[in-house]
């Protein structure tokens, strides 16, 4: 019989509140070295200065532990629980809203959710409920990656259900297409991550997925790796630049993943953020 590891309700609660206010407060390293590098390879001047901003924005957001943007994003979360865990003390997903709602009321974070999308469309006031991505695995721990996701550059996002004979053209030219249109509304420079495989429902996923992979850290299979460095040339060709004001730079990454898919289909999921790609991750072990 396998051991069992307990944690309490509340301990998730303040590792959901802690990960949600440094999400929105600092931008992860990775983003922030990619827009240094757009503003270095930058040929535009007043790209350079809206790139200068963007990178002043979002040291001044650290500095005065305020949110890098003003639209906090709906809480995405991904979760990985240890099937040797018992959380004790409440109910496990309620326990991960109430680590939102903390976060959303004591940072002073904006609340964007609205309780229903036609009928009553009024703001729940808490920015709950979160979307959560449970996985379970072995152990007695459990994982936490939350992801605030702003809904301008969510707006953006596209799912194509493509015919396994478009093969990699088809992907590059449904990426470019997304972008194209997209033009100044995801607020770029945009990551961009796609999805392919799966069904109509997880590509979306994989797409989101995709936007987790820290900036300059190319696909571990060479075909993919090659993918994402085709789509970023032929997305940085559109010239759209930060802001949509022209420039060199639109995106500053792009990352694929996988998943099985059936014999008769290629779905691909395009899921845009903007430049302020947030996320933070943390673990507890359980005790045991």
């Amino acid at each position: 019989m396998s051991k069992i590891y307990t944690l309490t309700a509340a301990e998730i609660s303040d590792k959901v509140c802690e990960l949600a206010l440094t999400a929105n407060m600092y931008l992860p390293e990775d983003v922030a070295e990619s827009l240094r590098k757009a503003r270095a390879a930058e040929k535009l001047g007043r790209a350079q200065s809206l790139y200068d901003e963007i990178i002043e924005n979002a040291k001044l957001a650290a500095d005065k532990y305020m949110p890098i943007c003003q639209d906090c994003g709906m809480a995405v979360l991904f979760i990985e629980l240890g099937q040797d865990l018992h959380v004790e003390g409440g109910d496990l997903e309620e326990a991960v809203n109430e680590g939102v709602r903390r976060a959303y009321r004591e940072g002073y974070l904006r609340k964007s959710v609205v309780r229903d999308p036609l009928a009553d469309r009024r703001n729940t006031g808490d920015n709950t409920p979160a979307i959560i991505h449970w996985k379970i695995v072995p152990g007695g721990a459990i994982d936490i990656t939350i992801t605030p996701k702003g809904m301008g550059s969510e707006n953006m996002s596209r799912i194509f259900m493509l015919k396994p004979a478009d093969g990699a053209e088809g992907v590059v030219r449904s990426v470019v297409e997304t972008v194209r249109e997209a033009g100044s509304n995801p607020c770029p420079p945009i990551v961009i991550g796609v999805g392919i495989g799966g069904n109509f429902e997880t590509a979306p996923l994989a797409a989101k997925e995709a936007l987790l992979v820290p900036c300059g850290v190319r696909n571990p299979i060479e075909y993919y790796a090659k993918l994402e460095e085709e789509i970023l040339r032929e997305v940085n060709k559109l010239g759209i630049g930060p802001s949509g004001c022209g420039g060199t730079v639109t995106a500053l990454d792009a990352h694929i993943v996988t998943k099985p898919t059936h014999i008769a289909g290629m779905p691909v999921a395009v899921n845009i953020c903007c430049h302020a790609l947030r996320h933070a991750h943390g673990r507890i072990e359980g005790r045991g």
